[in-house]
C-alpha cells in the first residue's frame, strides 16, 4: 500500500471535496434498494419527488436504448416493465454521468471514458450472472463497473496538469496508467475513486472493490474478479477508452474462476448490443 505524503493527501482531499454529492434522491434510492424488503412504491415515491430525475429516466426508457413496445409515461410503469434493480442502476448512471466534466485540459477523452465505463458495467453484470451466481448481486457488479475508474474523472477535472503528465508517461513507456499516476501524482485513480465512494456513503464492499481493483495483493472477491475481467474484456475489444490501453502481456485475472480469457468472451456471446446500448445511453 502506497504511503501518501501530506501534500498528496491535501491535493486528493481537496479534489474529492470539490466533486458534487449525489442528488439526495439517488442516495435514498441506494439506501432503499439495499433492503431486500424494499417495495416498488417506495422507490417510485422517491424518484417522483425529483422531477429532473423523473424526466431523465422517462427520456431514456422511451429511447432506442430500451426499444420498448409502448411509450412509458410514469415511473411506476417503468418499474413494472424493467424492475427495481434496472431503475436503480439507471438513476445511478444518470447521476454519475451528470457529474462528469464536459471539458478538461488533461487530454482525457471523457466521452470515450464514458463508453468504457458503461460497457464495463454491463459486462461485469453479465459476468456476475454467468460466473458468480449466488456469490454477489449482479447489480453491485454493474455499479462497481460503472464507477471503478471514476477517480480518473476527478484527476481530469481537478489535477489536470498532473494527470496529463501521467497519461503521457503511460503511453510513452507502455506502463499501466495507475502505475504512471503513482509516479507522477503520488496516488492512483483507484484510491481517489474510493475516497469519492466513501464521500457518497457507498457500502464498504463497493468502496474496497474500487480502491483495490489494481492491487494484486488485495484479497480477491467475486465482485473484484468480475469487475477486473470486465475491464480487461472492454479494453481488449476497444469498447471506449480510459487512458489505459490493453497490453498483450497482461495476466488474466482469476483463471481459476474464468478459465481462458477467450472462453469467457465466447461464453458472453455477442457483446455488440452492450456497446450499442452504451452509445445510445451516452447520447441521450
Amino acid at each position: 500500500m502506497t504511503t501518501l505524503t501530506l501534500e498528496v493527501q491535501r491535493k486528493l482531499g481537496t479534489a474529492v471535496e470539490r466533486m458534487p454529492a449525489f442528488p439526495q434522491s439517488v442516495q435514498k434510492i441506494l439506501d432503499l434498494t439495499r433492503d431486500i424488503n424494499c417495495l416498488p412504491k417506495d422507490l417510485v415515491t422517491v424518484i417522483e419527488k425529483d422531477p429532473v430525475m423523473t424526466m431523465k429516466i422517462l427520456k431514456i426508457i422511451n429511447s432506442a436504448y430500451y426499444s420498448l413496445p409502448a411509450k412509458i409515461t410514469s415511473v411506476n410503469q417503468s418499474v413494472v416493465y424493467l424492475g427495481l434493480n434496472t431503475i436503480k442502476n439507471l438513476a445511478l448512471s444518470i447521476a454519475a454521468v451528470g457529474m462528469l466534466p464536459r471539458f478538461n485540459t488533461s487530454g482525457f477523452d471523457i466521452q470515450r471514458y464514458l463508453l468504457h465505463s458503461l460497457t464495463t458495467a454491463a459486462v461485469a453484470r453479465q459476468v456476475a450472472v454467468q460466473y458468480a451466481r449466488g456469490q454477489l448481486d449482479p447489480s453491485d457488479a454493474y455499479i462497481a463497473g460503472l464507477l471503478h475508474d471514476f477517480g480518473k474523472a476527478v484527476f481530469a477535472q481537478f489535477l489536470a496538469h498532473d494527470f496529463h503528465d501521467a497519461l503521457a508517461t503511460s503511453r510513452e513507456r507502455g506502463i499501466p496508467l495507475h502505475q504512471a499516476e503513482l509516479e507522477v501524482i503520488g496516488a492512483d485513480h483507484a484510491l481517489v475513486g474510493s475516497m469519492l465512494a466513501t464521500k457518497w456513503q457507498f457500502p464498504q464492499h463497493l468502496i474496497a472493490c474500487i480502491r483495490d481493483h489494481h492491487n494484486l495483493e488485495a484479497e480477491p472477491t467475486a465482485l473484484m474478479d468480475c469487475v477486473r475481467v470486465a475491464d480487461q474484456i472492454c479494453r481488449k475489444l476497444s469498447f471506449g477508452e480510459a487512458g489505459n490501453a490493453w497490453r498483450e502481456d497482461e495476466a488474466i485475472v482469476a483463471p481459476q474462476r474464468f478459465g481462458s480469457f477467450e472462453a469467457v468472451i465466447e461464453a458472453l456471446g455477442d457483446l455488440e448490443k452492450i456497446v450499442s446500448d452504451a452509445q445510445t445511453f451516452a447520447q441521450v
